[in-house]
């Protein structure tokens, strides 16, 4: 891709209504566009980040054995009746709307009854469980309060699997491989030592449930960590008797401000019982089917990578995430340095590097504060002082290390690391 082929454009300011540092730089760099208040677009690079995230959480899923469906975002409401949760004043925040019949409906802020239901149409033997359903989803929620950008949105995409099993053990050793799944999940994207399996509540689902907490002074919730035992209790449980539950000293633990990036439930039977949905076992006996569901915010994981990586000069992607691994940068706008660089970028292209070309024509200082503020691993510098030696300036984004390189080695070499 060439910079000068992109519709968007980087930005010296962001609105002046918008207080969260992932979605001033976000929207600085161009990589969304905000429509208001919670409701986010994704432009051309935000697109190919949230897809990247999305690749990573997709391998994992169907590893784990997961099959990937795409639901409704239209809500009936009978469904959501059954289970007690169309109610304003036991969800209070729900979407709704009519249909010009006046039929109300609402727009799912998730989907445990909706896949409920369609699993009665399907489950009957003991033969047909388990079974685990994941998507990617637009939720809505009516948040009275939108201000941590892309961390806390009315509209957002969500990664939403849900499992249902013949039995409370196999429900349970399902929920251990999806915990272990999503730690592999942070891993791959970059985010490995800043996120903590933290337990919290369960509501009336379960004593507990697993938050995966990333820390940030950004975050909205507090946890209390055990950095030896690499995890941690949110505060809203957090108890000597907690702590002694799970080995830790409560002397130790350091108290800590987070960021929720997932979170996974044991359901219990309480859906499934709202909505009929039963089995035959072996024996000709209805059964009760046990039921998880784990949720993933992919605005929320772009938006806290922005802030964990970002430095003053911008946005500082992790190669698994970012929407290029390379930038050339054409230093000066004379035809030779505008040569040589896009014969390297045309090399590089050509042996399969996700490479973006920064071919628009500027000062060089813009210049480089542009490729700083669009976070791209490496950078290539291309300018009339190094190709005098026939080489070309390398610069890593996030440690800011520079190196020369000539041609061949950068296209026969791995830029990414």
């Amino acid at each position: 891709m060439r910079l000068s082929h992109v519709f968007t454009k980087t930005k010296k300011d962001s609105p002046k209504d918008e207080t969260s540092l992932n979605a001033q730089l976000l929207i600085k760099a161009g990589y969304v566009h905000k429509e208001m208040a919670g409701v986010y677009s994704l432009l051309p690079f935000g697109l190919k980040v949230n897809e990247k995230i999305k690749t990573v959480i997709r391998t994992h899923m169907d590893k784990i054995g997961g099959q990937e469906i795409h639901m409704s975002a239209l809500q009936n409401p009978e469904i959501w009746k059954a289970s007690n949760r169309w109610d304003d004043k036991v969800v209070d925040n729900w979407f709704k709307t009519k249909l010009k019949n006046d039929t109300e409906l609402g727009l799912g802020f998730t989907h445990e009854e909706a896949i409920t239901s369609m699993l009665k149409q399907h489950v009957n033997s003991y033969v047909d469980l388990p079974v685990f359903t994941y998507q990617f989803q637009q939720k809505f929620r009516n948040e009275l309060r939108a201000k941590s950008g892309l961390m806390r949105g009315r509209e957002f995409e969500m990664k939403d699997l849900y499992s249902f099993c013949k039995t409370e053990d196999e429900q349970k050793a399902f929920f251990e491989k999806a915990k272990e799944a999503y730690v592999s999940i942070y891993k791959n994207l970059g985010l490995g030592n800043s996120v903590y399996v933290t337990y919290a509540s369960g509501g009336v689902f379960s004593k507990y449930s697993i938050e995966f907490q990333a820390i940030s002074d950004a975050g909205e919730d507090t946890i209390y960590v055990d950095e030896e035992k690499k995890i941690a209790i949110n505060k809203e449980i957090f108890s000597d008797e907690i702590c002694a539950e799970f080995g830790i000293d409560p002397k130790k633990v350091v108290e800590k401000k987070s960021i929720e990036v997932g979170n996974i439930f044991n359901l219990g039977t309480r859906f499934a019982d709202a909505l009929e949905l039963t089995y035959t076992d072996d024996k000709n006996q209805s059964q009760k089917v046990w039921m998880g569901s784990y949720g993933i915010g992919i605005g929320r994981l772009i938006g806290t990578i922005a802030e964990l990586y970002a430095d003053d000069a911008g946005l500082v992607w992790p190669k698994e995430v970012a929407p290029y691994q390379v930038i050339v940068v054409a230093l000066q706008d004379d035809r030779e340095v505008q040569d040589e660089a896009e014969k390297i970028y045309l090399a590089l292209q050509k042996n399969g590097t996700e490479v973006l070309f920064h071919d628009k024509k500027g000062q060089v200082g813009e210049k480089l504060a542009t490729a700083d503020m669009l976070g791209i691993p490496t950078q290539i510098i291309v300018s009339k002082k190094a190709l005098t030696e026939g080489k070309f300036e390398i610069k890593d984004r996030k440690t800011k290390q520079v190196t020369y390189k000539t041609f061949f080695d950068i296209v026969e070499g791995d830029l990414r690391g």
